[in-house]
């Protein structure tokens, strides 16, 4: 019979909140503190609980899931996309700009990835119905510890059923992919406006696109960021506790990817994995990727849970 009882202390932000927090404010109560404002107030206050939070050993379970369902994943969605582009929307221009996204997406060996997932694209048969296929079952591998982990996050002490947080998983990730390919969308009829405009091949043209294409790239990510903390935990959660946060973590990834690739030399994945380099560098990237998307969720649920008890004590 399945359990969908979370277990007996869960994570949850009216209790992990204060008991991170108690450590470094003996003797004070958690919601009698000033609120605190700006950024610095704020990562002054809930920094700390939320490296704590990140350091749990079920955190770090939650993340390698994640990134390796990520990483089974990517493939199957790209293969999609290029299909779609090529074969019903019939856009060079769309098929060019998911090239180029990938292309700023990946953090190694960019060119030896595309020209293969072109390849499985361009073949006619039964791989884009498997990769529809796989895309199902990886995407529930990727939500469904995600939704344990914001359930334990937010204090809700059940979980779906695994019918459910499949059917969950699939619409999450259908509405996903939506986002992508309205992006690739909006980014390829931007460039051809623009390519009007100023024409295509110069300087201009060349640095209004990037900043056309990283605009909309980084919109979606905080779509997507938003639309997990916002409908994957099985509870109500307030849109004004978990927007910033996608916003907050979207710009966070973005920055993160690049100092990624900066430590990529150093890592140095190459000597020590050979030809499993490329998968090596993705997971990793996909852990810390899933890391940050969790941190964010813990620290808009404790913010929450303090804004709530501020609340309380001005009513009393």
């Amino acid at each position: 019979m399945q359990n969908n009882n979370l277990p007996a202390n869960p994570l949850s932000t009216g209790s992990a909140a204060r008991r991170l927090q108690a450590a470094d404010d003996v003797g004070r109560i958690f919601y009698q503190e000033p609120e605190p404002r700006g950024l610095f107030g704020r990562l002054r206050r809930y920094g700390w609980p939320t490296l704590r939070y990140l350091t749990q050993t079920e955190v770090h379970t939650y993340a390698f899931s994640v990134a390796a369902n990520s990483l089974l994943s990517l493939c199957p969605l790209i293969v999609l996309l290029l299909t779609l582009v090529r074969r019903v929307f019939h856009s060079q221009q769309m098929y060019n700009v998911v090239l180029q996204l990938l292309h700023d997406f990946l953090p190694s060996n960019q060119d030896f990835v595309i020209r293969n997932l072109q390849y499985l694209a361009s073949v006619r048969g039964r791989g884009q119905i498997l990769s529809l296929a796989m895309l199902f079952v990886t995407s529930t591998g990727i939500f469904l510890p995600l939704e344990v982990a914001l359930n334990s996050v937010w204090g809700f002490t059940r979980n779906r059923s695994y019918i459910m947080n499949a059917l969950v998983a699939v619409l999450l990730a259908l509405a996903c992919g939506s986002l992508a390919l309205l992006s690739v969308y909006l980014t390829a009829e931007n460039l051809k406006i623009l390519g009007l405009t100023v024409g295509d091949g110069n300087f201009v043209f060349r640095g209004a696109a990037f900043i056309i294409m990283k605009a909309f790239a980084l919109i979606t990510t905080i779509a997507i960021y938003f639309l997990i903390y916002w409908l994957l935990p099985n509870g109500k959660v307030p849109v004004r506790a978990v927007l910033p946060a996608a916003i907050a973590t979207g710009l966070l990834s973005e920055a993160a990817k690049y100092i990624y690739i900066l430590l990529l030399p150093w890592l140095n994945f190459q000597e020590v994995y050979g030809p499993f380099s490329i998968s090596v560098t993705l997971i990793f990237w996909s852990f810390w990727s899933g890391m940050l998307l969790l941190g964010g969720a813990y620290l808009s649920a404790a913010e929450h849970a303090d804004r709530l008890e501020a609340q309380r004590a001005n009513a009393e």
